[in-house]
């Protein structure tokens, strides 16, 4: 593989991109790393441009967050016959779509609340550097084994809340995101840091229910997502949820540390 590094196996694919465990051979030991493959949609020369600059994009956001413990570390990335690779730490773990399948079975009040917690931590994180994920989702989300925290990975499809006009203008319809997960604003072009507290939102309600989102049924008239009736959970943890997974993002949470400051003062 490019770079000097060994491919060991897939990891995962996308529209986009492939991840790959790898083994980097240049380095004392062949350590075991991540390395992540964007694999531009055409090849002309203005596309690549594009594809280029997002890419340095994402490489840089992540050698700034890699920093902190709780974002996969950043240890290079490099553009080799038009072909773009991020080479990140390999954390070993499971992600939360492992552990959220209908055999796991549903979750308790106090779980849900610990994980939005940990999970918002992250968010605030991010939020406060004016940065929105857009793809927050439990396959991108890992726990480590090591020390048992979670990991937030994958930010590909993260976007400045005042991106460049260029930029913009290029990317304001592209539609980003996972269905179920990314709320509507997200997909018309037009995220919000509150797009991020809807998608987390889902995951509360998926794990309180052992549902994923795109089954639930929407109210014909609000869009409200109805799930209340498959589940037994406290009508202060509830209201929360619901009021995370607005339809209008409007209605919805503004910031992660208000949602914090809610979720500090209910029973569950």
């Amino acid at each position: 593989m490019a770079g000097g590094f060994k491919i060991s196996k897939s990891l995962a694919s996308g529209g986009f991109s492939c991840t790959y465990l790898a083994e980097d051979t240049k380095r004392e030991g062949n350590p075991i790393c991540v390395v992540k493959e964007l694999m531009p949609a055409r090849r002309d020369p203005k596309f690549l441009q594009v594809a280029r600059r997002l890419f340095n994009t994402e490489a840089e956001i992540l050698a700034v967050l890699g920093k902190d413990p709780q974002i996969r570390e950043l240890f290079t990335f490099f553009e080799e016959n038009q072909e773009f690779y991020l080479v990140q730490k390999y954390i070993l773990g499971n992600t939360l779509s492992k552990r959220l399948t209908p055999e796991k079975g549903t979750k308790t009040g106090a779980y849900i609340v610990n994980l939005i917690q940990e999970i918002l931590e992250k968010l605030l994180y991010i939020h406060q550097r004016h940065l929105i994920h857009r793809d927050i989702k439990p396959s991108n989300i890992i726990r480590g084994s090591e020390n048992n925290q979670l990991v937030l990975i994958d930010f590909g499809a993260v976007k400045l809340t005042q991106p460049r006009i260029d930029e913009e203008t290029e990317l304001a319809t592209v539609a980003i995101g996972t269905r179920g997960y990314s709320p509507p604003e997200q997909f018309a072009g037009h995220p919000r840091l509150s797009s991020d507290i809807y998608a987390l939102g889902m995951i509360g309600i998926q794990t309180i229910t052992g549902t994923a989102p795109q089954e639930f049924p929407l109210h014909p008239e609000t869009g409200k997502i109805m799930w209340r009736q498959t589940t037994n959970v406290s009508n202060e943890l509830a209201a929360i949820l619901d009021k995370m997974v607005c339809y209008n993002f409007s209605d919805r949470y503004q910031s992660a540390t208000v949602v914090l400051q809610d979720l500090t003062s209910i029973s569950y």
